[in-house]
């Protein structure tokens, strides 16, 4: 009886947050199992590359000679036990009764010689202030020399100094498509580190002390790249296929280096550096500003990056059209042929059709261009204002974009009508009109300062999309509005807007290298 297994069931798989996976554990001489219960709790699981899991079998399997420590601790439901490996991973398992205790304690001194089962106490304070502890690939901050919360290092999507003494600690969102009962979710987490601490300095190559030498640093900073490599943050893994350097991004601003790797890129800036994975990218946009000198290039995502509270659902970089570069991507054996029809070799064309090139092969996404919509000047994009903010709004086949900053997308599907203001016979002699468009189910969106000579091209294009178009007209201070194509019934039910004829849209005065967006990017031109 002494090597029967012991078998617990309604046991969850709670390495991964959020997910609901139910089955059973078995603890025997050989190692610890856990199976899913079920098709469903097996697919719930599947996908998230947990360490000993199998996704064809749904289950975990974990060898009695990697185990390091078992730990016994309260959960929010119930009891868990933590399974610490010697290569420093942790499995989490919840839903033990408290009652379940004495035969596990039995069940792991009986199969796993030389461990027993610990009880970690949790600290249940309520206090915000502690210390923090790297235990294997885990934070742990710790109140009173005990465990109030874990971060999983594998879980950070990103880190930042938000401030001199502040540290930020951006968490993965949820997969799409994951079922669970929390509606809510965790996102980020700040760490206020006041102090200095010692470091120890290592001597380089041309000092002559061989002794290493200790020195005064923020705390904030150490605990900063501290969190940096453990959670692989900005650290190159892998072998990457290309790199961009110093691409002008203007939404977030600032210049950036694209490392592109075969199943995500790194975003790496002064400040801020970034993880993103291609089945997070939703959308790519090619177009060409009105100036005839530069190119953008728009990359949409699902989830958005965020830099504190500023979430950034699209990447919007720079390019000049007349930038040359011959570019050999490292591809093996292997990745070539993975990508085989998608991806060339080298590449000696304009950057901009590089980067698309590269993009649409690895993310596997066709990049919209612009349709054959052209301004009265012949150009893609049309300039305007969306409040505050002065940019370019280009009518593409199936939508509408707004660039750069906020970028708006507007799916053709989603409008219900237009409506062209200041364009009747009493404001002939205004030189911009504004449109609104009318959304289904969502704000209406305006754009101003929309050059007048632009208006027959637009109508134009509305029509061709068959979309109602109205005109409000403003005479003798009366607002009345004529449909160019609907009913006046359906007239009435649209309101005007007004615009504030006082409006100046907001100058920039900063540095000319991070904001200016006609700033050239050319190496020889900087």
């Amino acid at each position: 009886m002494s090597d029967a297994k012991v078998q617990f069931n309604e046991i969850f798989l709670t390495d991964v947050p959020y997910i609901v996976a139910r089955g059973q554990i078995r603890l025997g001489k050989s190692g610890i199992g856990w199976k899913a219960a079920s098709d469903a709790d097996m697919a719930a699981a599947m996908g998230y590359g947990i360490p000993g899991y199998s996704d064809e079998k749904g289950m975990l399997a974990i060898q009695s000679a990697d185990i390091r420590r078992i730990q016994w601790q309260r959960v929010a439901k119930g009891f868990g036990i933590r399974i610490w490996l010697k290569d420093g991973t942790l499995h989490k398992l919840d839903g033990f009764d408290r009652d379940d205790y004495d035969s596990m304690k039995d069940a792991v001194k009986r199969f796993y010689k030389g461990i027993t089962l610990e009880n970690r106490d949790v600290s249940l304070k309520g206090w915000n202030w502690g210390k923090t502890d790297f235990e294997g690939q885990n934070l742990t901050f710790k109140v009173e020399n005990k465990p109030m919360f874990d971060i999983p290092m594998n879980q950070v999507s990103n880190t930042n100094l938000a401030g001199k003494n502040e540290v930020s600690i951006e968490l993965q969102p949820t997969r799409p498509g994951t079922k669970r009962k929390a509606i809510d979710e965790m996102v980020e987490v700040r760490f206020y580190v006041p102090g200095t601490t010692t470091t120890t300095k290592k001597p380089s190559d041309g000092e002559d002390s061989a002794e290493e030498r200790e020195e005064e640093a923020n705390a904030a900073t150490i605990f900063y790249e501290t969190l940096k490599d453990k959670a692989d943050v900005g650290k190159v893994t892998g072998d990457s296929i290309v790199l961009f350097s110093e691409v002008l991004c203007l939404t977030p601003r600032g210049r950036y280096d694209i490392d592109m790797y075969p199943e995500f890129l790194r975003l790496r800036g002064k400040t801020y550096d970034y993880k993103v994975m291609y089945e997070n990218i939703t959308r790519l946009f090619l177009l060409a500003k009105p100036d005839g000198m530069h190119t953008m290039f728009i990359v949409g995502l699902n989830p958005p990056i965020r830099q504190g509270q500023t979430r950034y659902p699209f990447l919007v970089f720079q390019f000049v059209r007349d930038e040359e570069a011959d570019i050999e991507l490292a591809l093996d054996k292997e990745t070539h042929a993975a990508f085989a029809g998608k991806l060339e070799k080298r590449y000696d064309q304009p950057l901009y059709l590089t980067v698309s090139n590269v993009f649409t092969g690895l993310v596997d996404k066709k990049v919209v261009e612009s349709s054959g919509y052209r301004t009265f000047h012949g150009a893609q994009g049309i300039k305007c204002s969306l409040k505050a903010n002065e940019g370019i709004i280009y009518p593409l086949e199936k939508g509408i974009i707004f660039v750069p900053k906020p970028v708006q997308y507007i799916s053709l599907s989603e409008i219900g009508s237009v409506v062209f203001s200041r364009v009747g016979s009493s404001a002939t002699s205004a030189r911009t009109f504004d449109l609104k468009i009318n959304l289904f189910g969502h704000q209406d969106i305006q754009f101003s300062n929309v050059n007048r000579e632009e208006y027959e091209n637009l109508v134009g294009y509305m029509r061709d999309k068959d979309i109602k178009v109205m005109s409000e007209l403003d005479e003798e201070g009366k607002k009345t509005f004529v449909g160019m194509d609907a009913s006046s019934d359906e007239e009435s039910a649209i309101k005007g807007s007004i615009l504030d004829e006082d409006f100046i849209a907001e100058s920039e005065s900063d540095v000319q290298e991070e904001y200016d967006e006609n700033y050239e990017s050319g190496s020889g031109d900087e």
